[in-house]
C-alpha cells in the first residue's frame, strides 16, 4: 500500500457528509447561567490580613456557598474591576493589597450581602 496520505485524506473528505448552512447563519450559543443566579443570602465577609505574606497586606473575600467556578468568576471580575492581582481557592478570594471598601462595593453592585471587618 504505498498511497499517498494526501490522496487517503482527500478520499476520507469526499465521503464525509455535507452541511450545506453557511456558517455566518450558525449562531453560537450563549452562556448566561451566570447573569440569571440569585446570589446567596449568607453574607459575605470581607477582612484585612497580613499574617504569612511578610508584613504585605491581603483583602481576604470569605462565605461563599457556591461552587468554585462562580467564585473564580467573581473574583476574576473583581480583580479587573480594582486593578490588583490575587487568587481564589476553596471557598474563598485572596487580592492583594487593602481593597476593603472598593471590594464590598463591588461586590454589593453584584447582589451579595457584604460585612466587612
Amino acid at each position: 500500500m504505498s498511497s499517498d496520505w494526501k490522496d487517503a485524506l482527500a478520499a476520507l473528505k469526499g465521503s464525509m457528509p455535507h452541511d450545506d448552512t453557511p456558517e455566518s447563519s450558525v449562531k453560537p450559543a450563549t452562556d448566561n447561567s451566570h447573569s440569571q443566579e440569585v446570589p446567596q443570602q449568607v453574607p459575605l465577609t470581607v477582612l484585612l490580613d497580613c499574617k504569612g505574606r511578610k508584613g504585605k497586606t491581603a483583602t481576604i473575600i470569605e462565605g461563599f456557598e457556591t461552587d468554585d467556578d462562580t467564585v473564580a468568576e467573581t473574583a476574576r471580575t473583581l480583580k479587573q474591576k480594582i486593578g490588583t492581582g490575587g487568587s481564589s481557592r476553596g471557598g474563598e478570594i485572596l487580592l492583594q493589597g487593602d481593597w476593603r471598601e472598593r471590594a464590598a462595593t463591588l461586590l454589593r453592585d453584584m447582589g451579595y450581602k457584604v460585612r466587612t471587618r
